[in-house]
């Protein structure tokens, strides 16, 4: 395959032909032929090649093609060519999300961060956001949001992307009648779309059940019976009772046994921490509602005794993207430190954020370093695992992870659409960029404008 830049003019001519300057010719390897197919996205068109005397690589197209092929705009991209009769430019790289009526911020709070993804590698490709509203699959367009330079956006009818990026935010928006076929159109054509729905605490489990990996994933049960409970507080002496479909901390429970002093439930209600003692495991079970169905959809999951400062533990999350190379990379790490009485390490419920340097020295010295390292190397594994039994495209993970008192590593969860907060810390502000990078280069990866190697 053939790939280079190029620099788009739309001139007011009637004919159909395409003009190339004789270096992006070479470049593209389409000497010998005068009939040529210029694709963008799902639009495509036979037209006649002709070479001009110009320096650098040029490409001009008619008014009538430019609005034929849906074009967004004039200017550089990437043009890439697979056969001297096939000159493919773009790419279009959708992002798939929620959209509101707002034409300032019509992304909700998520509408910063669907700029930068937009704008990362934006003066190379097409890059837009859409709602499943906005595709027309009669006419294959999308009517879709471009980034203003000075700020706001814009609407455009363009063609079907050449990658979907899957960014909806909302577990019930994705598991609405219809999402999933919708989804499935675009594989249909060819389509690559990644990161296709959230996790469950429970799909990562059954995922990696038998697989070497699952070393590193803690005791759990899908819906616990008030007997499996009691079996692993004997044996673990802490357990997490979290939601299946759980995020942000919400509505997970921290259940402690001590054999001299009961049983004790921290948990988080009305923005505040709670911590009760119960003298009696029925007392424990009469509040968690098992014997009316409260802990359907919940996961009890073994309690690790991890790292500490200041007697607050401490976890990380490992930022997971793949490359374009199509490998798995840690893209950023940031560790949480438990606020005083929280059952877990999210901010909200008073978790501070820090750096893992920060956090790996305070404990480990001069070893922080190589326990780093370690850490790193499981999660690579770890993500590789999951991609390999997942049926469908995964371009971005997040996981949890805990290292023991013993220096295990430990994955609590994996999320297929991770949040970016640790990314709000000033020293992950380069990571955070490199983040968005490595996304950007991997749409260019799936969807052939750039060279494919096996990872």
């Amino acid at each position: 395959m053939s790939l280079t830049t190029c620099t788009i003019h739309a001139i007011p001519r009637t004919d159909r032909s395409v003009y190339l300057s004789n270096e992006l010719v070479k470049a593209l390897r389409l000497t010998g032929t005068k009939t040529i197919q210029v694709r963008a996205g799902s639009m495509y068109a036979n037209v006649p090649m002709r070479i001009i005397k110009k320096p650098g690589q040029h490409l001009y197209l008619s008014m009538s093609l430019m609005r034929s092929l849906r074009l967004p705009r004039i200017g550089t991209c990437l043009a890439a060519s697979n056969s001297s009769k096939e000159l493919r430019l773009g790419p279009l790289i959708g992002v798939l999300t929620h959209v509101s009526r707002s034409s300032t911020t019509p992304f909700g709070s998520r509408t910063g961060f669907i700029r930068q993804i937009t704008q990362t590698g934006a003066d190379k490709s097409f890059h837009f956001a859409f709602s499943p509203r906005d595709v027309n699959w009669q006419r294959e367009t999308v009517n879709a949001l471009f980034p203003r330079p000075e700020g706001g956006w814009v609407r455009r009818t363009v063609p079907l992307p050449d990658v979907i990026y899957n960014r909806l935010s909302s577990r019930s928006a994705e598991k609405s009648s219809g999402m999933e076929s919708f989804k499935e159109l675009f594989v249909r054509r060819g389509i690559p779309l990644f990161n296709w729905s959230f996790f469950d605490k429970w799909d990562i489990y059954n995922l990696l059940d038998g697989d070497d990996v699952f070393k590193f994933v803690p005791e759990s049960h899908i819906n616990p019976s008030s007997e499996q409970i009691r079996e692993m507080l004997d044996k673990h002496k802490f357990i997490y009772l979290k939601p299946t479909a759980g995020s942000l901390g919400i509505g997970i429970y921290r259940i402690t046994y001590n054999s001299k002093r009961g049983y004790f439930a921290r948990y988080r209600k009305d923005s505040k921490n709670v911590l009760v003692r119960y003298a009696k495991f029925d007392g424990l079970m009469k509040m968690l509602g098992t014997g009316r169905g409260r802990l359907q959809n919940y996961v009890a999951q073994q309690g690790i005794r991890l790292i500490e400062i200041d007697g607050c533990p401490i976890d990380f999350r490992f930022h997971m993207t793949k490359n374009g190379s199509n490998q798995w990379v840690v893209a950023a790490i940031g560790a949480k430190k438990a606020g005083k009485g929280s059952v877990t390490t999210h901010i909200r419920s008073g978790g501070q954020l820090m750096t893992p340097e920060q956090v790996l020295r305070q404990i480990y010295g001069s070893r922080a370093e190589s326990v780093l390292n370690n850490a790193k190397e499981t999660s690579v594994k770890l993500a590789e695992s999951i991609e390999k039994h997942y049926h469908h495209l995964l371009g971005e993970l997040g996981f949890d992870i805990g290292i023991d008192q013993n220096e295990k590593v430990w994955m609590f969860e994996a999320n297929a659409k991770p949040g970016r907060s640790i990314f709000k810390h000033p020293s992950l502000k380069d990571q955070d960029k490199a983040s968005l990078a490595h996304i950007y280069d991997h749409c260019l990866y799936l969807c052939g404008f750039r060279a494919r190697r096996e990872a």
